[in-house]
């Protein structure tokens, strides 16, 4: 045989083989694909949360931090933000998370009626707190976080996931105080708690919903607010309606929390769920440095509010007030008490730590 035929036989004889194999591939992966269970795509998780922040205040109060999840969920799920009242009334919202109508919540305890003996101490307990970082270190130091998840875990299908600091209550008003004979009658836009205990001052705390309050200023039905520092009264718009902020306050920072449906909450994947709790907590950040910074700029450098004061002997009755108050709700329960005392505990600490903590 010739040389040229040797080697044009070789060459037949790969060819062959060659075919041979990749029809047995392709029968390979033909078998495996036929054979294959079909995997549905992965469905998008959806929740609805619902603050209890009108929008100008939800987009820094809550907004970045929901909007941060969403991004980073890449597609696994999808936070869907409503402003108060906008799904369900304020005091309302617990019922609805509860039920399920809505995933979570982000308010304090008090406004949304939560059915603990901690819900008092959401919002504004009197005097509890002198500055925002107090919040955070009560909860996590002296051990506010481990009561609350008590609290919420004898209720039906609530988790309890986080607490944070949001700015002092101050008086915004039409007319000027400058004493504590000016509270009386004044109809006051407030929180329950803060109502009940300003009430024996003369205040007549007013509910409405958040949205009606500015129209309620401006048509009489309400002479001021007691319900946040003067970087929400410049945010929402109240410091169009009102004229004076009185530098006396009730409370160094409103404390608030996140909720969400038990059921809902175990259902999503622990990483999710890691990945929620970040941006709780980046939340919790934006407000420290948003209220703190705003409420100095504001006294300052505002131009909307002329600010009043209280004489410090005379605030000091109302801070003696706030003690008995103290007392008269940790009566009520074992677990109450418990607060109180830690409250107690707390200030105590910050007085013998002198400045900065305590002047």
């Amino acid at each position: 045989m010739k040389k040229s035929e040797t080697k044009k036989s070789g060459i037949n004889k790969r060819r062959n083989f060659l075919k041979k194999a990749g029809m047995a591939t392709a029968g390979a992966v033909a078998a495996t694909t036929l054979s294959a269970p079909h995997v549905k795509a992965q469905k998008t998780i959806k929740w609805r949360l619902q603050t209890y922040a009108g929008p100008a205040l939800a987009a820094h109060v809550i907004k970045p931090s929901i909007d941060a999840f969403n991004k980073v969920a890449n597609g696994e799920m999808v936070i869907e933000l409503y402003t108060a009242d906008q799904l369900v009334p304020t005091g309302e919202l617990f019922r609805a998370m509860q039920k399920g109508t809505i995933d979570a919540v982000q308010s304090d305890d008090d406004s949304i009626a939560a059915p603990t003996d901690v819900s008092v101490f959401g919002g504004y307990f009197p005097f509890a707190t002198r500055y925002s970082l107090d919040v955070p270190v009560l909860f996590n130091q002296y051990g506010l976080r481990e009561i609350w998840e008590e609290a919420y875990g004898e209720v039906e299908n609530v988790k309890w996931l986080s607490a944070g600091a949001w700015d002092p209550c101050h008086f915004n008003t039409v007319n000027p105080i400058r004493s504590l004979a000016d509270l009386k009658g004044l109809r006051v836009f407030t929180f329950p708690t803060a109502g009940k205990f300003l009430s024996r001052f003369g205040v007549i705390p007013v509910t409405l919903p958040w949205e009606d309050i500015e129209v309620a200023v401006q048509t009489g039905e309400l002479d001021g607010i007691a319900w946040s520092g003067i970087t929400e009264d410049y945010t929402v718009g109240w410091a169009d309606v009102t004229n004076y902020f009185l530098t006396n306050n009730i409370s160094g920072a409103w404390i608030g929390s996140y909720f969400a449906n038990e059921e809902r909450w175990n259902a999503i994947p622990a990483h999710l769920q890691e990945l929620f709790k970040l941006c709780m907590d980046s939340s919790h950040y934006y407000r420290q440095y948003w209220y703190w910074g705003g409420e100095a700029d504001l006294r300052t450098n505002g131009t909307k509010l002329k600010l009043t004061s209280i004489p410090d002997a005379e605030w000091a009755t109302v801070e003696a007030e706030a003690l008995k108050f103290w007392d008269e709700i940790a009566a009520k329960s074992p677990r109450s008490a418990k607060v109180v005392g830690i409250f107690k505990k707390y200030n105590e600490v910050m007085a013998k730590a002198g400045r900065p903590y305590r002047y």
